[in-house]
């Protein structure tokens, strides 16, 4: 007994200093040490797996659209920071809904410090032309949180921001914050790997947007312990899914800032008007549109797209050629996000949101998160929501002009879908369902499912359109332009 009592000593006094010099289990430099984060420059992983269109439902209710990713690398560079992003996807047509026949998107996304871009080719370019940087100063934020929400630039980042970190689930809870604004909080498990990072980014419509990552099955790739599985939410939907099939530590990641996207300046937020009718006025804007229309005594406006900038831009214009009169109504064709950005500015301006159904309690939820991030005037100035809204057929009058507005019914982009008719001037305005070509273009080589679903709508409807004002597009169509589009299914349908 006490040979094994003094042999027990024996290990246990030579084991101890060992032990003292170790980081406890799923301590943040335990986990530093595991995964060698203090070794790591960059990183580079690619896999496959989908990609979802953040803000593009095409219900309210249902996920992000999914796309498969057929290839996916990210080249990441932490000391800059910089990323490059490529993937190569293709959307999937979920069962019972009609899309357009999907393409293979081939998008290269990139930050590098306080600069992003996307390398797309010039518009009307031939395919063989090399691609060219288009600047995304709006994407910086969510392109450096990217990186920094990798298991290794988490690491990283906590060392760098003064993290605190609190014993949980056998591992540690570690936050930080990063320029006194984004707050990042992450898991790390009691294998030394971190699994989970949470942040917040500012969106339009859903202010204070929670993102999460979840990493699992922990590889050796090469040297280098990387998840080889990656799902990130965002706004509580999946978008993205990545199985990793390879990881490069340390890989050549000069992401230099082309002289384009250095020197570019925003483009001002512009606004000119064409007169429709009497009263009727086309606000054109860059690649989205809106409609103010003339009443007795208020304002009707079509479309709240984009931003508060753009919003902001609009209401300006509109006092400014129909002065004296409010604001009462604001018409939002459908949920998508570029096509609702700009709604809480009109809700600030005191105007009634019209919508359909669906949309309401979708808007009420969104609006009721915090907008710590980025305040806008209704979280400077708040006021309650105010909404009118149907489901197949609305009408708005001041009892001399009628304004129509009417489901577009059976289309695949979206079911909570809106297009408006004046009877009296006999103009459409419409978005998302056609966007008329430049004069004189060639007919588009297929047709799109929305414009024949579009002009199906009209026919079933029994409207006289002599003008489209599309919400897209740089000019006013036809009923004729139309009808070229939709092609043969058009001529089967009159």
């Amino acid at each position: 007994m006490r040979a094994v009592s003094v042999l027990t000593l024996f290990l246990a006094t030579a084991v101890l200093p060992a032990c003292a010099s170790q980081e406890p289990a799923g301590s943040l430099q335990a986990a530093t040490e595991a995964l060698g984060a203090q070794e790591l420059t960059g990183i580079e992983y690619a896999g496959t797996g989908r990609w979802f269109q953040f803000g593009q439902a095409p219900n309210p209710t249902l996920p992000w659209p999914p796309f498969d990713v057929s290839s996916f690398t990210a080249t990441i560079n932490y000391e800059t920071p910089a990323a490059r992003v490529q993937m190569v996807r293709s959307q999937v047509v979920e069962p019972g809904r009609v899309r357009p026949t999907p393409v293979t998107q081939r998008p290269v996304q990139v930050v590098s410090g306080s600069f992003a871009w996307n390398m797309v080719p010039a518009p009307g370019a031939a395919a063989a032309t090399a691609p060219a940087p288009q600047p995304q100063p709006d994407t910086v934020e969510e392109r450096i949180m990217e990186i920094w929400t990798t298991p290794h630039g988490f690491l990283k980042a906590a060392a760098a921001n003064n993290a605190t970190s609190a014993p949980a689930n056998g591992g540690s809870e570690v936050s930080f914050t990063i320029n006194g604004k984004y707050r990042y909080v992450g898991q790390i498990n009691a294998q030394n790997q971190v699994e989970r990072v949470q942040t917040t980014l500012d969106n339009t419509v859903l202010g204070d947007t929670p993102v999460e990552i979840v990493y699992s099955d922990y590889q050796d790739f090469g040297g280098v312990m990387f998840p080889s599985r990656i799902v990130r939410t965002q706004g509580n939907h999946p978008v993205l899914e990545i199985s990793v099939s390879s990881v490069t530590a340390n890989p050549a990641a000069d992401i230099t800032v082309p002289d384009q996207v250095r020197t570019a300046t925003p483009a001002a937020v512009t606004v000119e008007v064409e007169k429709l009718a009497d009263g009727v006025h086309y606000l054109k804007g860059g690649s989205h549109h809106s409609v103010a229309i003339d009443q007795r005594d208020h304002i009707i406006v079509v479309e709240a797209p984009q931003n508060e900038a753009r919003s902001t831009a609009v209401i300006a214009k509109v006092k400014e050629i129909i002065p004296d009169k409010p604001i009462r109504y604001l018409i939002n064709s459908h949920a998508h996000f570029d096509h609702s950005g700009g709604l809480r500015t009109y809700v600030a301006e005191g105007a009634t949101i019209v919508t359909h159904e669906m949309n309401q309690p979708y808007y009420e939820k969104a609006w009721a998160a915090p907008r710590t991030l980025n305040p806008d005037r209704l979280a400077k100035e708040p006021k309650d929501a105010m909404f009118e809204t149907f489901t197949d057929k609305h009408v708005l009058t001041d009892g001399r002009r009628p304004v129509e507005i009417h489901q577009i019914a059976g289309g695949g982009h979206n079911d909570a879908f809106a297009m408006v008719y004046l009877p009296r001037e006999r103009i459409l305005i419409e978005v998302d369902a056609y966007t008329p070509p430049a004069a004189n273009a060639p007919p588009p080589a297929t047709v799109n499912p929305y414009t024949v679903n579009l002009y199906e709508n009209i026919q079933r409807l029994k409207l006289d359109v002599r003008q489209i004002a599309a919400l897209h597009g740089p000019r006013i169509a036809t009923l004729a332009d139309l009808r070229a589009a939709a092609g043969a299914a058009a001529t089967t349908t009159n």
